[in-house]
């Protein structure tokens, strides 16, 4: 019962990139550093697996050229190899690495988590951006 709350108080305070609720980003793959669906984060996850990616042919196959395979599923890890179109919460310096190289994933902002921003700028992830809100102006931070 203890976790639930703390997990509930958890949820509760983290927020999305644009300040507003961190929505969920996938449950079917079930994905987020805590495997509850969301981007949230902790001290643990030093990766920071904060970006809600959809992720394409691109990234899968620049994440696996760095040593990234994320379409191998991994059953020891709870996961489950991902394909095209799916949603992943992927790790800040992973994403960044492949904007810088010219294969970065579209991002859901609503679904991605603010502490990315201690990384990358909003405007990057902006670039990358598939929930625009129906007033773009709704964007500036």
């Amino acid at each position: 019962m203890v976790a639930g709350v703390v997990d509930s108080l958890v949820s509760m305070t983290e927020r999305n990139v644009l300040g507003g609720d961190l929505d969920g980003c996938s449950v079917d793959p079930l994905t987020g550093w805590f495997r509850d669906g969301s981007c949230r984060t902790g001290p643990d996850d030093h990766g920071s697996h904060t970006i809600c990616a959809v992720v394409t042919d691109g990234f899968l196959a620049h994440q696996r050229a760095i040593g990234n395979d994320l379409g191998t599923p991994r059953p020891e890890f709870n996961f489950p190899g991902l394909s095209p179109g799916d949603r992943w919460c992927v790790t800040a310096p992973n994403w960044l690495r492949a904007h810088r190289d010219g294969e970065a994933a579209p991002v859901v902002l609503a679904a991605t988590n603010e502490k990315v921003l201690d990384l990358v700028p909003l405007e990057v992830l902006r670039e990358y951006a598939v929930d625009v809100p129906d007033d773009p102006g709704d964007l500036e931070a």
